[in-house]
This record gives C-alpha cells, sequence and structure tokens, in this order.
C-alpha cells in the first residue's frame, strides 16, 4: 500500500475511533496488542523502522483520548522503548524516548496503585515491600516498567545517578520470575542475565546466575527466541573468554530458520547481530 494511502487509513482510523464513545478504549487496545504482533512478526528491518514513527504517534493520538488506558499507556511504552533501542543511533533523541517509555510506565503504575506514584523516589526498603504486593494479574505491568527502566537506565550508563537505580530493576524482574518463572517465554529470565552479567565476578558481577538465567531463557524459548542465544554469547561468553560458546551460540543462531510466529523480527535482528559478533570476536578473543 503506497504511504499515502497508508496515511489516510490511518487518519481515517483516528476518526473512527473519535466517533465512539464506550467502544474506545477496547477498541484501541485490541489494535495496539494488534499492531504489536504484526511488527513481532514482520521480516523487514527497514519495513518496521520506516513505520514505527507512524504507529508510535497514533499511539500517541490514542492516550491522548484516553490518557488513564493503563493497557494504552504499556503498548505505548513498550513500543517506544524498542524502537529507540534497536533503531535509534542518535544520543539525545534515544534517551528522549526511553525518558518517555519509561514515564508512561510509571504513569501506568501509578493508575494501578496510588502507593507506586512514586517509585524512582521511594525508599529502597518501602520500594521492596510494595513490590511484594504484586500479583499474577500485574505482571504484563510490572515486566513492561522494568524493561522500560532498563531501558531508560542503558542509554544513561555514563550517568551513575541512573545506573544507581538498577537494583530496583532487579528488584522488579525478580518479583516477576518469583511470580511466574516462564514469564514471556523466558523474557524476564534474559533481563535477569543480563543484569547478573553487568560486572566482572570481580566487580561484583554474578556471572555464574547469569549464565543459568541465560540457559533457562533459551530454554523456555523452545529455541524461537534467537536473541537469548546472542545476548548468551555477548554478555557471558565473551565476559569469562569462552570463545567455544560464543561461536556456538552464534553459528546456531545464523543456522535457523528465523521465521517464527512472535519472533520473527527479533530473530532477523538476532541474526544480523549474530553476524557483526562472529567478526568482531576473531579480534575479541
Amino acid at each position: 500500500m503506497p504511504t499515502f494511502f497508508r496515511l489516510i487509513s490511518l487518519v481515517a482510523v483516528s476518526l473512527w475511533l473519535a466517533s465512539c464513545s464506550t467502544m474506545i478504549s477496547s477498541a484501541t487496545e485490541n489494535m495496539a496488542k494488534n499492531l504489536a504482533t504484526a511488527i513481532n512478526n514482520n521480516d523487514d528491518l527497514e519495513t518496521v523502522k520506516a513505520g514505527a514513527p507512524a504507529y508510535l504517534l497514533m499511539l500517541d493520538s490514542f492516550i491522548e483520548g484516553d490518557p488513564e488506558n493503563t493497557g494504552m499507556l504499556l503498548a505505548a511504552a513498550k513500543l517506544n522503548g524498542a524502537y529507540a533501542s534497536v533503531f535509534v543511533r542518535n544520543k539525545q533523541r534515544a534517551k528522549r524516548l526511553t525518558n518517555k517509555a519509561l514515564q508512561l510506565a510509571l504513569k501506568a503504575s501509578c493508575l494501578e496503585n496510588e502507593a507506586a506514584c512514586h517509585l524512582q523516589k521511594m525508599p529502597f526498603p518501602a520500594f521492596t515491600a510494595l513490590l511484594k504486593e504484586y500479583n499474577n494479574e500485574q505482571l504484563e505491568l510490572l515486566f513492561t516498567l522494568g524493561a522500560s527502566w532498563a531501558g531508560w537506565i542503558q542509554q544513561r550508563s555514563d550517568d551513575w545517578n541512573a545506573v544507581a537505580e538498577l537494583p530496583r530493576v532487579k528488584l522488579i524482574m525478580q518479583r516477576v520470575l518469583q511470580l511466574q518463572p516462564t514469564y514471556q517465554n523466558g523474557q524476564a529470565q534474559l533481563y535477569m542475565g543480563v543484569l547478573n552479567t553487568l560486572l566482572p565476578p570481580a566487580l561484583g558481577g554474578k556471572v555464574e546466575q547469569g549464565r543459568q538465567h541465560f540457559e533457562k531463557a533459551v530454554a523456555l524459548s523452545q529455541g524461537k527466541n534467537l536473541m537469548a542465544k546472542v545476548i548468551f554469547a555477548e554478555k557471558y561468553a565473551r565476559l569469562v573468554f569462552n570463545q567455544t560458546l560464543h561461536d556456538k551460540l552464534l553459528k546456531e543462531v545464523l543456522a535457523a530458520d528465523p521465521h517464527i510466529p512472535g519472533f520473527t523480527l527479533t530473530n532477523m535482528l538476532a541474526q544480523k547481530k549474530a553476524r557483526e559478533l562472529l567478526k568482531t570476536g576473531q579480534d575479541y578473543f
């Protein structure tokens, strides 16, 4: 579909939604979820890169019309964070987008529970106690908050005040795993793997715990999420200078079929990253 007609379609959808009343919330939320599914199943990185900004604006328009819809806020947080992480190379722009993602997730958290309206400034003991109140019904909120917060910190890795918030992210992901160790085919396990391998053992990193989380992430996705193996290679195998494991994981990624429902876009990105790591690995090891 030409871009012009695609934009007309988006405008038409927006006008139709504006004419609705009680159906707006559920209809737009379902559209956002379907949009995320369609993006995840796309195998053309450039198409997604070019089209994603229009979708971000569309979600913004939905939130303008329904600012207290937590489902919409979380959908927008996910897409802003993912777009910044994958496609944005300008540092300042990435900071803006990850800040937007975090603020959306924090707002959703506040709407869900008034006690969670100041999570970044809340004393650590109170923060820890609050997380214990969350149950399986808040899993998506918790995971999106943790992922958005991690992305926000990643873009501010030179700011020690931002890095100091990592323990809060770790507690969030630990709570997700306590509630459901298999959550989202091992995505929470993958985050915990990264969090435990940010530092080498000499500086307090829990590297072998990280390896266990990476292995669980690979197993829980039944090998469908190729990015789990790529991150396992980059964050663990390189850290402990295990070239055999590093190359084995990356070659498995390149040999796999990336077209798997729900993982296609991620797998295309994983294969691109795997090629880069194999090439740079020749000098790294």
